[in-house]
């Protein structure tokens, strides 16, 4: 089995996207970069490397197995074992994962770049493997707050983190489905469809505002954004720490 040594990773919880699991130009200065200290290297298929990084579902066993207590975390002069940790790759992109004691990638991370070129060195000469996942059984569901990568593709950490708020907000009205919300909050997002909308039903208000505001982001995004979650004191605190960020690049 092939082994990296002294890993840098900056874990993202809970994320079932791989696009926001994110690279290294996009860390932050106070973001959690822990180090592991060693950790098993997997060659996997594309088809396997994709349900790891775009899903929360058990790891195959085979996987599981070679895996088990291989990885170690490094903490000051503590070196504590990981029961699953590993860095897979399909040959062309790389994820670090680590599924807390459980079967599931709970955390994820990109590496920094001289480590990621460590992986496509060290693999040169072996031959993707499959741990038995069969790809014909698996077909990733997008949603609403699951959204399909073209959506928030060349966005930037903060953009992804604001869209994703809105969207939370957009399927919160789509839920309650009141027409004079819904009609209102289409009138915010695009006055001067006021003469069509007060004829809307909510089906039709519904797709039209959706399908106005899916693509891209901008600031009538973010205003939009800032008014639909106002007097929700979770989403707000979310609110408040993107607007408050200054993305840095750790260096590591």
């Amino acid at each position: 089995m092939l082994y990296l040594h002294d890993v840098w990773v900056n874990w993202f919880e809970g994320e079932e996207n791989g696009y926001n699991v994110c690279h290294f130009h996009e860390w932050r200065k106070d973001d959690g970069i822990e180090l592991l200290d060693q950790v098993p290297l997997l060659y996997i298929t594309p088809g396997l490397f994709d349900y790891i990084e775009n899903d929360m579902h058990d790891l195959p066993k085979d996987l599981t197995d070679a895996i088990y207590k291989r990885a170690y975390i490094r903490k000051g002069h503590e070196r504590t074992v990981l029961e699953y940790a590993c860095v897979v790759t399909n040959g062309e992109d790389i994820l670090a994962i680590d599924t807390a004691g459980y079967h599931i990638p709970i955390r994820k991370s990109r590496l920094i770049p001289r480590q990621e070129q460590l992986v496509y060195d060290m693999i040169k000469k072996a031959k993707p493997q499959s741990f038995g996942f069969d790809v014909e059984n698996y077909g990733k569901e997008y949603h609403l707050l699951s959204m399909p990568p073209d959506l928030v593709f060349g966005l930037t950490r903060k953009e992804r983190q604001l869209k994703h708020l809105l969207m939370i907000g957009l399927d919160q009205l789509r839920t309650s489905n009141n027409l004079e919300e819904l009609r209102y909050w289409l009138t915010e997002w695009d006055p001067k469809q006021y003469p069509y909308i007060k004829y809307m039903d909510e089906e039709r208000a519904w797709d039209t505002l959706y399908n106005g505001v899916k693509d891209g982001w901008s600031k009538q995004h973010e205003d939009l954004c800032g008014k639909l979650i106002k007097g929700q004191p979770f989403l707000e605190k979310m609110w408040e720490v993107e607007n408050g960020q200054t993305q840095n690049t750790s260096s590591q």
